[in-house]
């Protein structure tokens, strides 16, 4: 009876470790998600960034806008990096007065870390600058009013601002170069270092808890 209560034990021993593994394997694949090496752009709810929901190319400022744009590595549009300086008009643009027909639009534009370039580049310093545009011009006729040149693909998706980077769309990065794209700056969100997430840990532990009670249990039955 004993040496089937002991076999019944390591058998739910084996189960365990097993279990716990895979919980854990799990987590590590979840960290190593493909992103995307791009410019996103930037709009303003008055006080914090906010993801534009249309292209630089079709949106149409009003004097007194500002206008984000930041080059990192995201997974999707929940996860991008906004430009590293507050929205601020009055700083960028206080100095410029309005005119008839035509608007003053404030510029953030952030090339990113080491981490989000592409290999061999090193990102330019963020720059701030005041476009004086027509009333009508969009955007990306404020942008390329002050960052030339621009680069766009037959998408009409914007690739390089002020010449970075020198080559590359919106590529796309795959399994741990894009993980390891993503550890950016300190002044981003938290960074992952490719390993297990907490869940997983933590589901793992509470795994390996359950085992220990249920060979407890079966070594108390054995006395």
């Amino acid at each position: 009876m004993r040496r089937a209560a002991a076999a019944g034990a390591a058998r739910a021993l084996a189960a365990v470790l097993a279990l716990t593994a895979a919980v854990t394997l799990a987590g590590t694949g979840t960290a190593q998600a493909a992103g995307y090496r791009y410019w996103s752009f930037w709009q303003t709810d008055g006080a914090a960034w906010v993801y534009a929901v249309e292209g630089p190319a079709t949106h149409r400022p009003a004097d007194g806008s500002v206008a984000g744009f930041r080059f990192a590595v995201s997974e999707n549009s929940s996860d991008a990096a906004r430009p590293r300086r507050a929205p601020d008009f009055a700083d960028v643009c206080g100095s410029t007065p309005a005119r008839p027909d035509t608007k003053r639009v404030a510029l953030v534009v952030d090339p990113g870390t080491r981490a989000d370039a592409p290999s061999g580049e090193t990102p330019p310093p963020l720059r701030t600058a005041c476009a004086r545009v027509p009333g009508a011009a969009t955007t990306a006729d404020a942008l390329a009013a002050v960052a030339k040149p621009l680069r766009y693909n037959g998408q009409a998706l914007l690739c390089a601002i002020s010449g970075y980077p020198r080559t590359g769309c919106g590529e796309q990065l795959s399994g741990e170069s894009g993980a390891a794209a993503k550890t950016s700056a300190a002044d981003d969100t938290t960074a992952s270092d490719g390993g297990p997430s907490l869940g997983a840990l933590a589901g793992a532990a509470a795994v390996a808890a359950l085992g220990a009670a249920a060979l407890w249990q079966s070594r108390r039955r054995r006395r």
